[in-house]
Parts: structure tokens; sequence; C-alpha cells
């Protein structure tokens, strides 16, 4: 179970940001940075990003979806 950085108090939904730029999306679902790029091009992927300033961003709600199956690709 993950916990903050400080403290051993488990992560709650509450604590997760609602969109995570690419770099940091990748990991969660394991793929590479450039997969979820090639997503938000093709538009082929499972999920989509939103653009915030023009920079691809990646809703925490839909990564969880993700991995938890509720997606299909």
């Amino acid at each position: 179970m993950a916990t903050t950085a400080g403290n051993n108090r488990p992560l709650a939904r509450a604590d997760l940001p609602a969109v995570l730029p690419t770099t940091e999306a990748a990991p969660v679902i394991n793929r590479s940075p450039q997969t979820l790029r090639k997503w938000a091009c093709t538009r082929t992927g499972p999920i989509r990003p939103v653009r915030i300033n023009g920079r691809l961003a990646w809703r925490v709600a839909d990564l969880l979806a993700l991995l938890n199956g509720e997606v299909s690709s």
C-alpha cells in the first residue's frame, strides 16, 4: 500500500491529483510515455488525454479504470 512521504498514513483518493502528466501517468499503467503520446496522436488508445495549455494530461480516474479492467482497448 502506498503511503505519503514522511508518514505512514495510506494515500487516500483525495490525496491524488485529478490529472497526471504523461511522464508520471505512463509508469502507473506500466507503459512508456511514448505509448501514451501515440495514443493521443492516433486516438487509438483505451483512454484519451486532456490538453492543458497544449500539454497532455491523463485523468487519474481513467488510469484507475484502465487498471481495474473497466476500459476496453
